[in-house]
C-alpha cells in the first residue's frame, strides 16, 4: 500500500510545472518541493539512521526533518522527483509502527494535492489503517490518543466499524478525520457533529 501511494504521488508530481512545485503546502513553512524532499528522506530512513539523526539534532524532531529536507531537496524539481522515483520501492523504516508509513504517504500526499486542487481516491483500507494508528498515537508523537479520549470519530464512508473514541461525535470521511487528527485544518463542510468544537479547540 505504501508503494502504491508513492507511485500515485510520483505520477501527480510528474505533471506539475515549476510554479506549482514552489507553492506553499499544508505543512507550515514548506513548499510542495519541500514535502517531496521530506518524503525522499523518510523513504531512505532506517531504524539506526533515524536514531543517529535524532541524536545529532539533539532530539529536536523539527530540526531533524529540516535537515532531511535540505539534504534530499534537489537543485530542481525534476532532480527531487528523480530521487523520489529511485526510493519508491524501498522498504526501510524508522523505529515506528509500519502503518506510520501509510500516514506519511497519505497525509503528506494531501499536503501537496490540496493546495494544487488535485484529488485522489485513496484505497479505503489504507486510510482506515492510518486513522486507527493516529487515534492510538500520543499527541507528543503527532497523533490523537488524548483527543479520542474526549470525542468519538465516526467515518461516514467506511461503515459502522470505523468509529473510534468516546464522547461527543465528530463525523466525516475517513480522510477528513485523518487529516484533522494529523494537525491539518479541514474544509468547513468536511466535518460535523457535537464533538467538532472539542476537536477544533484541541487540534
Amino acid at each position: 500500500m505504501v508503494h502504491t501511494e508513492r507511485a500515485a504521488l510520483i505520477d501527480d508530481l510528474s505533471r506539475l510545472d515549476d510554479e506549482q512545485w514552489d507553492r506553499p503546502s499544508l505543512c507550515a513553512g514548506w513548499t510542495v518541493h519541500d514535502v517531496a524532499a521530506h518524503l525522499v528522506d523518510t523513504a531512505r530512513t532506517t531504524r539506526l539512521g533515524f536514531v543517529a539523526g535524532l541524536v545529532r539534532a539533539r532530539f529536536d524532531f523539527d530540526l531533524q526533518n529540516a535537515r532531511g529536507v535540505e539534504r534530499e531537496r534537489g537543485a530542481s524539481p525534476q532532480e527531487t522527483l528523480g530521487r523520489l522515483r529511485r526510493v519508491a520501492s524501498r522498504r526501510s523504516t524508522p523505529p515506528a509502527p509500519l502503518d506510520s508509513r501509510l500516514v506519511e504517504e497519505i497525509v503528506h500526499g494531501e499536503d501537496i494535492r490540496r493546495p494544487l486542487g488535485l484529488t485522489r481516491a485513496y484505497p479505503p483500507e489504507a486510510v482506515a489503517r492510518s486513522l486507527r494508528l493516529q487515534a492510538r498515537t500520543p499527541a507528543s508523537f503527532g497523533g490523537a490518543k488524548e483527543l479520542t479520549a474526549r470525542v468519538r470519530l465516526t467515518a461516514t464512508d467506511a461503515g459502522p466499524a470505523l468509529s473510534i473514541g468516546s464522547g461527543p461525535e465528530v463525523r466525516g470521511t475517513a480522510l477528513a478525520l485523518l487529516l484533522a487528527v494529523s494537525g491539518r485544518k479541514p474544509a468547513p463542510d468536511e466535518l460535523d457533529g457535537p464533538g467538532l468544537a472539542v476537536m477544533t479547540a484541541t487540534v
